[in-house]
């Protein structure tokens, strides 16, 4: 089954907006250091979906020559949101591990910064990275079994590959991470899951992998002069479950920001 993550995305939308409903105004706030077209277009796929949550976003846009204190600054001053984003990626030569942590961690709607996502790990906070919260919303709405299933994550990246393994381990799944020089071959060939996030086209192929596999695809690069992700879309043809790229797990994290930024809100509520 080819997944729909548009189609998802619009329901995921639906479902949330009736906890939207229990809160008043809300607004986030994303600082942005870049010009790239790319990165333009996912900050206005970002601000239709909170249109449509009845959620302000307000944009603190910094030239590409802004510096490390400048971001930071800038960062801090979104703090007076209900989210926060720093959008990556930076410009060249900022430090984007001390600028991600200047993003207050109650308001840290990416589980980004290393306080938010150390309370994350420890099963201590209500946020989920969006991507991998995306990957289990696909996995739920399919039937998808992850306790006990033996799980291959490729790749070990921050806003894929390691928070999935945090997350799925807890659910249950007998994960296994590969990196750079691992034998992807041997390891997907008996996987019920294949989760990745390299950025290697057609990484994997049909013939690495079992009939009735679940492939999540969190990879995106470029190839052809289009966006493609880590499975060979052939993979289709054998797999139970398969998220295209683009269309499938990108749309679906978008909105999981925005159910973030409730499940943050209503933690502030109750303290």
């Amino acid at each position: 089954m080819i997944i729909d993550g548009r189609k998802l995305a619009a329901e995921r939308k639906e479902e949330l907006k009736i906890e939207r409903q229990k809160f008043g105004a809300l607004s986030l706030g994303v600082v942005i250091a870049t010009t790239s077209p790319v990165t333009q277009s996912y900050v206005g796929i970002k601000k239709r979906a909170a249109t449509d949550l009845n959620i302000d976003v307000v944009e603190y846009r910094l030239p590409e020559t802004a510096t490390l204190e400048e971001i930071m600054n800038a960062t801090k001053e979104a703090g007076k949101h209900d989210g926060v984003i720093l959008q990556l990626p930076l410009p060249n030569g900022i430090d984007v591990d001390i600028a991600k942590n200047a993003i207050p961690t109650m308001l840290d709607v990416d589980v980004l910064s290393d306080p938010a996502f150390e309370l994350f790990a420890q099963n201590n906070f209500p946020a989920i990275p969006p991507v991998p919260a995306a990957m289990w919303y696909i996995m739920k709405r399919n039937n998808v079994s992850i306790a006990g299933a033996n799980m291959v994550l490729i790749g070990g990246g921050r806003l894929v590959g390691k928070p999935a393994g945090v997350l799925f381990e807890r659910l249950g799944a007998n994960v296994r991470t590969l990196i750079k020089g691992d034998d992807v071959v041997s390891a997907t060939r008996n996987a019920d899951i294949i989760i990745s996030g390299a950025g290697v086209p057609a990484l994997i192929k049909p013939d690495m992998i079992k009939d009735g596999v679940v492939i999540i695809d969190g990879g995106t690069s470029e190839s052809g002069g289009m966006v493609v992700g880590d499975a060979d879309p052939l993979c289709a043809e054998k797999a139970s479950v398969f998220t295209p790229v683009p269309g499938g797990v990108g749309p679906i994290a978008v909105v999981e920001i925005f159910t973030n930024l409730l499940a943050l809100k209503k933690l502030s509520i109750n303290l």
